[in-house]
This record gives C-alpha cells, sequence and structure tokens, in this order.
C-alpha cells in the first residue's frame, strides 16, 4: 500500500494492485521512448535495404511524414534527403525561399538608395553552401528524368554565381563560384534539349545544344583562362551529343525530297527529278 493527500489533506492508502498498474504502464513507455529513439537514430534498416553502389548515382522519391513529397540520394556514407521545392533543406532563412532570395531583396532596396551592397566574405561563404544543397537536388532530379526542376535549380545556381560576382570586389569569391559555371550551364543545356528532345522537336533541340556550347565557350573566353575552351570536358560532352542527336533527327520533308532527287539524278531519272525539283522549290516558297 502507498498513502497519498486527498484534496483536504487526509492521507489516503492507495492498494497495491493500482501501484504495480502504474508502475507496468511507466516501464511500457519509457521502453517505448527507448524504443522509438534507438529506431529514428539507426538507419542501418534503410541503408541495408537501399545500398549504395559505386559509379551509380541512386534516387528516389518518398512521402515525407509531413505529408509533402521528398527526394532522396543515397551517398556512400548514408542518404541525403531534401524537399522538392523551394530549398533543398526545408528551411526558410529571413523567412525569404532562400539566403540568395534574401540578399537579392536586400541589394535591390540598397540600389533604390543609390547605394551599393556588398557581400562580406561570410556571406560569400554561405551562399556557395546554399548553392551545394541546389547542386545536389539538381543531380538527384536529372536520374529520375526531372527535366523540368533540372532547368529550375541550374538556373537558380546560374543566377547565384552572376549575383556574387556583381556584389564582390573579390575576384577569388567570384571565381570561387563561376568555375562551376560550365558545368551547371551543361546541365541546364542538357536539361531543356532532354525536354524538346522528349516532344519530338529536334530541330529545337538541336539548336539549345549549340547555344550552351557556345556559351560555355563565350564564357571561358572571356575569363581569366581562355586555354580551357579546348580543355573543357563540358564543350567536348555537348559536340558529342550534339552529333548523336543530329543522326538520331528525323527527315523533314523537304530533306526526304532532297535526296529523292539526288537519287533520281544518279539513276538518270530526270523527268523524276525535275518533279521534284519544282516541289521542292514550291514548297521552300510556302516556308517563306
Amino acid at each position: 500500500m502507498i498513502c497519498g493527500r486527498n484534496s483536504e489533506g487526509v492521507r489516503d492508502q492507495v492498494p497495491a494492485s493500482n501501484r504495480k498498474r502504474t508502475r507496468d504502464i511507466i516501464d511500457k513507455a519509457t521502453l517505448s521512448v527507448r524504443c522509438l529513439v534507438t529506431m529514428s537514430l539507426d538507419l542501418n534498416t534503410i541503408l541495408r535495404d537501399w545500398p549504395h553502389e559505386n559509379g551509380n548515382i541512386k534516387v528516389r522519391k518518398i512521402a515525407g511524414l509531413d505529408g509533402r513529397e521528398k527526394l532522396q540520394l543515397r551517398v556512400d556514407l548514408g542518404v541525403l534527403q531534401m524537399e522538392v521545392a523551394g530549398r533543398p533543406d526545408g528551411r526558410r532563412p529571413h523567412n525569404c525561399e532562400s539566403l540568395l532570395e534574401y540578399h537579392q531583396k536586400r541589394a535591390t532596396r540598397t540600389a533604390a538608395k543609390g547605394e551599393t551592397y556588398e557581400l562580406t566574405p561570410e556571406q560569400c561563404a554561405e551562399l556557395q553552401q546554399e548553392g551545394i544543397q541546389y547542386y545536389h537536388r539538381y543531380l538527384s532530379l536529372f536520374q529520375i528524368n526531372d527535366f523540368e526542376g533540372v532547368v529550375r535549380d541550374t538556373q537558380r545556381n546560374l543566377d547565384l554565381f552572376t549575383f556574387v560576382s556583381e556584389h564582390t570586389d573579390r575576384e577569388e569569391f567570384s571565381w570561387s563560384l563561376q568555375q562551376f559555371r560550365p558545368y551547371v550551364l551543361m546541365m541546364n543545356t542538357r536539361a531543356k534539349a532532354s525536354i524538346l528532345l522528349g516532344q519530338g522537336k529536334f530541330p529545337e533541340a538541336i539548336g539549345e545544344i549549340e547555344h550552351g556550347r557556345d556559351a560555355i565557350t563565350e564564357f571561358l573566353q572571356q575569363s581569366n583562362f581562355p586555354e580551357l575552351v579546348s580543355k573543357s570536358s563540358e564543350i567536348a560532352f555537348l559536340e558529342e551529343w550534339l552529333e548523336e542527336v543530329k543522326a538520331k533527327r528525323p527527315l523533314s520533308k523537304l530533306e526526304i525530297m532532297q535526296r529523292e532527287m539526288q537519287t533520281a539524278i544518279a539513276k538518270e531519272l530526270y523527268e523524276r527529278a525535275a518533279e521534284l525539283r519544282d516541289a521542292i522549290k514550291l514548297l521552300q516558297a510556302r516556308k517563306h
């Protein structure tokens, strides 16, 4: 038996059976909490069921406890989990979607006063760290063919590079980000062209690849290291991909007729060749 006091201060006796029942409830609750803590901290079950593979980027989407979709990237020592939209870690620094947006707003207000907005070394480092989050996400999105998301995040990081360059007079801070522009331009180009190829728009996709290649070339030529143009793996990749896309591109009606005309001439079918020549001229006139 245990004793307690009622509301009037009189000591009451509690039956031993109730005391035992109370202890059992407390013990079970404590054990449940310990199990929950152990399960939430130990990731071995997750990692064992989704093993890392060298040279293979593994990505998946899951439903989060908050009901929103999450993106997971398997790395050698664990798993990176990211939000699908907004800042990848889900935070809203200074009540903004990102640190970049926060500084962009401050820079706009400062410019309106006729003043110059200057980033500190610490702020540049924070912005660079934030950019790495978006890098991990667009790399993951590319693996699951979410090309619209890749375009969004790569363009965001390109805007970051430009913003830092415009708001610091320290060349080393600017180049610490700008050195990655060729790679981000390449990924941006791959995503845009992949969208167009998925829609069967081969000429537009070819134009997009050429535009991306030229943008990288122009950037490197205007940098302090123009010799990198001939060594750029990004340019080399886009040129190789360009040739592959051109080889797979379906022939247009005009190109088919031109080839037929050449074949007719080679076979001395001049009447057929003349018909095709007239049809080609008519088709070209309609296009103009």
